[in-house]
């Protein structure tokens, strides 16, 4: 499966809340780095960050733009405060 697919179904898995589908998108010892907290190391670890995050807020990503370019995945995001960021996915 091509990185932008992968993207897709992570995108349809974080807009329905679904941790347990999110966190199997990641390999075994993956790191989920939001630049303003401390790296997130494995999956297990990112399956709980997500399992705790979706319980403390509703969220949603609006995609504005995806980018592929060989194994990394681009996304371009919003939310429905107006929050906007980039995420990198390989």
């Amino acid at each position: 499966m091509k990185p932008k697919e992968v993207l897709k179904k992570w995108i349809d898995c974080f807009n329905k809340a679904d941790a347990y589908h999110i966190a199997e998108l990641y390999a075994t010892n993956a790191v989920n780095h939001q630049v303003a907290n401390e790296p997130i190391i494995g999956k297990e670890s990112i399956y709980k960050m997500f399992v705790n995050e979706f319980a403390t807020a509703k969220m949603v990503c609006m995609v504005e733009n995806i980018f592929e370019d060989g194994e990394w995945a681009i996304m371009e995001w919003k939310d429905s405060l107006g929050l906007r960021g980039c995420g990198f996915f390989h």
